[in-house]
């Protein structure tokens, strides 16, 4: 399989990055008028981070469309890494935030570059502590695919194996090069349904649709639980993307949420 091959150029993951690229655009500026309360951000610091998590993943489709899957699985750890910091951050705020702890210094820090965020390894292991997301966490380390991920992703960066050489090189015949891309695909996937599953959880109120804010801004009567609405793009990428993919997992979103998310696509 080569760069300028049908096959390749039609691929599955092609069009799984442009759902992906855009759900980050869209969430980007939705959460603008959200303030991040509990540091002294004057913009929703979530505005930030999906616009480079965005960013971040048009470059893995740029990489991919001149054949470097290896370089790819660079960036795809760095897409990791931004879901995890990006969780941590919400969580910690969430939980330390109070009447007596109107500034996090953890989290405010690291906003003004004064101190760094734990390690991976500690803040993952934070995430899998929380008990707001005791269920959803139960089903998505349920197997050892996100441990295989991280590794797959070590393996790429550091030439563990040097069939990871050869997937940088398009012009290089490798019979399992579709496999590779197989299993790109999947990985990529399997960190956005994990992203996707936690934002849905830890901060429901980035799923309301715009309606709301903007009768606010307007002065005019709110429509009734129109607090509750969800916007279109997030009820997209739910029913077409994580419950299609992992319906347990929606099932426990659904079951919690004080948001008129749904199922399928009305």
């Amino acid at each position: 399989m080569m760069v300028n091959d049908e096959s390749y150029k039609q691929h599955k993951i092609f069009a799984k990055l442009a759902e992906y690229i855009n759900f980050y655009r869209r969430l980007s500026m939705s959460v603008m008028s959200f303030a991040t309360m509990g540091t002294t951000a004057l913009i929703n610091i979530d505005t930030y981070v999906y616009s480079s998590i965005q960013g971040t993943v048009d470059s893995i489709r740029t990489l991919l469309e001149k054949g470097r899957i290896n370089d790819c699985y660079s960036l795809v750890r760095k897409y990791y890494d931004s879901v995890i910091i990006n969780t941590y951050s919400n969580l910690y705020l969430e939980e330390h935030r109070g009447i007596e702890n109107k500034i996090v210094e953890k989290i405010n820090n690291w906003l003004h570059g004064k101190e760094k965020l734990p390690e991976f390894r500690v803040m993952s292991q934070y995430i899998r502590n929380s008990s707001v997301l005791n269920e959803i966490n139960a089903l998505l380390y349920s197997d050892c695919r996100y441990k295989m991920i991280r590794d797959r992703c070590n393996d790429h960066t550091h030439y563990n194996y040097f069939q990871n050489v050869l997937l940088n090189d398009s012009d290089v015949y490798l019979k399992n090069r579709a496999q590779s891309l197989n299993e790109l695909s999947e990985d990529i996937s399997s960190i956005f349904i994990l992203h996707l599953s936690y934002i849905l959880t830890v901060c429901e109120h980035y799923m309301m649709a715009s309606d709301y804010l903007e009768h606010l801004e307007c002065g005019m009567t709110l429509p009734e639980n129109s607090q509750h609405w969800v916007a279109p793009f997030v009820q997209s990428a739910f029913s077409n993307i994580l419950n299609k993919e992992r319906a347990d997992i929606g099932i426990v979103i659904l079951k919690n949420t004080s948001m008129h998310l749904k199922a399928a696509d009305a």
